[in-house]
């Protein structure tokens, strides 16, 4: 028997149950999890509201990291094997997943690190690249720069050589953005005017909006002629409402990025985007940051850590 979380009837928390030891079919791989990280994706497919929509029962997780307990001959996979694993349902102690859900680690990174490198640090790495197109020296604005997915765009903005304005509430969540490469903060429960602040910093080329409602829009009024904004997530409550006749005069490009959706979209560029991510850690470029760090016993605990928004940095959940 192995114990797990359960989301079991939408609207709920997760709870604590003991299922049967997965068996792993021909052509799938065991992994014993080690940790599991949670995503804002998580909190809706909790309420039903994910564009995937899941039925309950489910195990909730996207995203995490273990070693390979058995693993098919041709699957270039070994007992022992320490992997970053993508997959549905990882807040689990054991998982059975197609080989390619499995991607080896480096043997620097932990399995708290590597549970959730994968979402986040692709989602920052391919938007920044693929869609806006960041160039060094531009000016990239990121909002939510606290949460998981920010820092990752904040860090990923820096070694691309960009000036990088990092936009977060509170003194203590700002500190954080700095040490992850911000070159200039911006306090978002002391900002009566986004626009203003974005502007006296000399306007924004690519906005990184993982927040939306009226964040976002007023980011938007601050990009320069020829910008470009990602709309990453709405953490905020609601999508931003976009002033297109601002786009057509500016030559504003707005580009939606779910890595997921880019995932079937082309799965090759995902799939370069992860090893080059894995040497910018090797490197030392990346440091991924761990909110907390909570047991699987309280992974009720954890979503509500994860919809007050008040983390930083990932929520892992070990098991």
């Amino acid at each position: 028997m192995i114990r797990i979380a359960l989301v079991e009837q939408l609207g709920g928390e997760p709870v604590i149950r003991l299922r049967p030891t997965p068996q792993p079919g021909p052509e799938q791989v065991l992994v014993r999890m080690r940790a599991a990280a949670l995503n804002f994706a998580d909190l809706l497919k909790a309420k039903g509201e994910y564009q995937e929509r899941q039925d309950p029962p489910f195990a909730p997780g996207l995203e995490g990291a273990g070693e390979v307990i058995w693993a098919p001959e041709n699957s270039g996979l070994r007992p022992g094997d320490r992997v970053a694993v993508l997959a549905p349902g990882t807040l689990a102690e054991q998982v059975a997943v197609p080989p390619g859900a499995c991607t080896p680690i480096p043997d620097l990174m932990d399995f708290d690190q590597a549970a959730g490198f994968q979402i986040a640090y692709g989602t920052s790495h391919l938007a920044l690249s693929a869609r806006a197109a960041l160039q060094p020296r531009e000016v990239l604005a990121v909002l939510g720069a606290a949460g998981g997915v920010g820092l990752t765009a904040v860090e990923i903005g820096r070694a691309m050589g960009a000036r990088v304005i990092g936009v977060a509430r509170g003194r203590d969540r700002l500190d954080v953005v700095r040490k992850a490469g911000a070159d200039h903060v911006i306090d978002s429960a002391d900002c009566p005017d986004l626009r203003a602040a974005l502007r006296d910093l000399g306007g924004v080329d690519v906005i990184y909006d993982a927040v939306g409602d009226s964040a976002g829009e007023a980011a938007f009024r601050a990009l320069n002629p020829g910008g470009r904004f990602l709309a990453i997530g709405f953490a905020g409550g609601r999508p931003p409402l976009l002033p297109l006749n601002h786009a057509l005069v500016k030559n504003i490009a707005i580009h939606g990025f779910y890595w997921g959706g880019y995932a079937r979209l082309d799965p090759a560029a995902v799939s370069d985007s992860m090893k080059n991510l894995f040497r910018m850690f090797q490197d030392g470029q990346l440091a991924p940051v761990l909110g907390q760090v909570m047991p699987l016993e309280r992974a009720a605990e954890a979503f509500d850590l994860l919809r007050s928004r008040k983390s930083v940095g990932k929520i892992v959940v070990t098991l």
